[in-house]
């Protein structure tokens, strides 16, 4: 009995991305060091808002940018900075998309981007690290702590681009930034959450 071609295609792809996979280091020591790129298209900012006290609501910008200049065995010498363009804004609300867009929300024709650029990285434990930064948001700069956790590293299964990953969270008030509308019926508080794979630059 032969197997159907295409069956054996779909085989053979199952186990090269089975052994690319097996090929994540979980360790981060043992991330290969140099400079990287904010791979974008899997690049998750999202962030979380009470609403009138009864429910979360949730967002997420996308085409993020920027680098992170990764040193494993010196993790404190490491440096991240990241770009965000907030016209990328999504709720699943087309209506409430544009309203955050606007000059009463982000005003994102004034202010196009939010960027963070480390200032401090602390190790906090085995693969996890508080990256402290300066935020820029609506024209505004503050201090911000983003607590980062290793998620893994090695060649991407699809590309072959050797890639590292980081999850992170933070919490901010809006308010802080010049952005206060319907305060306090919506939440000042805003809880960041972010996935971010890094792509090697060279490879």
């Amino acid at each position: 009995m032969h197997a159907h071609p295409s069956a054996a295609m779909f085989a053979a792809l199952v186990m090269a991305t089975a052994s690319a996979a097996s090929a994540q280091t979980p360790n981060p020591a043992t991330v290969q060091g140099g400079t990287y790129a904010v791979e974008p298209v899997h690049t998750r900012v999202l962030f979380a808002v009470d609403h009138m006290g009864t429910s979360a609501w949730y967002g997420d910008f996308t085409h993020a940018s920027g680098t992170l200049k990764l040193d494993p065995k010196t993790p404190a010498a490491s440096q991240l900075e990241v770009s965000v363009p907030m016209a990328s804004v999504s709720t699943t609300n087309a209506t409430l998309d544009g309203e955050l867009k606007g000059p009463d929300w982000f005003d994102a024709a004034k202010f196009p981007t939010m960027t963070f650029k480390s200032t401090k990285v602390t190790v906090t434990g085995p693969g996890r690290a508080a990256v402290a930064g300066q935020l820029t948001l609506h024209g505004v700069t503050k201090p911000v702590v983003l607590n980062a956790r290793f998620h893994g590293a090695g060649p991407n299964p699809m590309t072959k681009a050797y890639t590292v990953g980081f999850d992170a969270t933070g919490k901010i008030k809006r308010s802080d930034f010049g952005v206060s509308k319907y305060v306090p019926m919506v939440g000042d508080q805003v809880d960041l959450i972010l996935s971010v794979p890094f792509v090697r630059k060279g490879d």
